[in-house]
């Protein structure tokens, strides 16, 4: 199977009907060992114990570093490596520029930016000492475009600042064998959309989009899949658009 003895890792991943929990899902099919990372209140255990065997799920909060490297530490424990990390967790907020406070701020980039740095350097060192691996940052076609339907401004900004993260970090560790690449998603029906559209609304939306549909969890989990495999061995610091074509430049 094309993720054979592979271990991945995805933060915010326990949420049934997410990103995360639908890429987790997909890797498990193709046969990785799967670490769901997430907040207490979401389960992480019960969530990894829907994909059967042999899979993990953990309490992380990935704006606490400490809690980042124990989460790292725990994976290497259980499974010896770390082939695959998908940096998913993320929060948003509807709000305009004026609107935003300074703890508003705060939240949105912490969760999504400093995060994905902290969750990154975690699990960098076990990649580095088997020189090889693969980084998945999730960022947000809100970022392309400046600004989204759900995501505020300082939603805008924190994906942004995940795509030049990404790539600085492509760079850095090319040589190492350790790949990183972004997705940008653009509207995806989960959780966080569920119930704030009206069937005309998204009739609407859908209208805009080449492909004539919003994108569903599965759409992701599947370009996750591809660059945290060897399909996509020569692919880095890339920015991969899972949007059906609403933002062709």
């Amino acid at each position: 199977m094309l993720l054979e003895d592979k271990v991945a890792v995805i933060t915010g991943g326990a949420g049934e009907n997410g990103l995360g929990f639908a890429t987790a899902r997909l890797m498990a099919s193709l046969g990785a060992r799967v670490a769901l990372l997430d907040l207490e209140r979401a389960e992480p255990a019960k969530a990894a114990a829907q994909l059967g065997a042999g899979h993990m799920g953990l309490v992380a909060d990935v704006t606490d570093k400490a809690s980042c490297e124990a989460a790292a530490q725990q994976v290497l424990r259980q499974y010896g490596r770390i082939d695959a990390l998908v940096n998913n967790a993320g929060i948003t907020q509807p709000v305009k520029t004026l609107e935003i406070t300074g703890a508003d701020y705060d939240r949105i980039l912490d969760v999504s930016l400093r995060g994905t740095l902290y969750m990154s350097q975690a699990v960098l060192p076990a990649m580095q000492a088997r020189q090889s691996g693969s980084i998945v940052c999730i960022s947000s076609v809100s970022a392309q475009r400046g600004g989204g339907i759900f995501g505020g401004p300082h939603y805008s900004a924190a994906k942004a600042g995940v795509l030049g993260l990404a790539r600085a970090m492509a760079r850095e560790f090319g040589g190492q064998n350790i790949r990183v690449n972004c997705i940008t998603p653009g509207l995806i029906e989960t959780d966080i959309t569920k119930g704030k559209l009206t069937p005309d609304r998204k009739q609407e939306i859908a209208d805009t989009i080449p492909l004539a549909r919003l994108g569903s969890a599965k759409d992701v989990a599947g370009a996750c899949v591809f660059l945290a495999s060897e399909l996509s061995g020569y692919c880095t610091g890339i920015t991969l658009d899972v949007n059906g074509g609403m933002l062709i430049h």
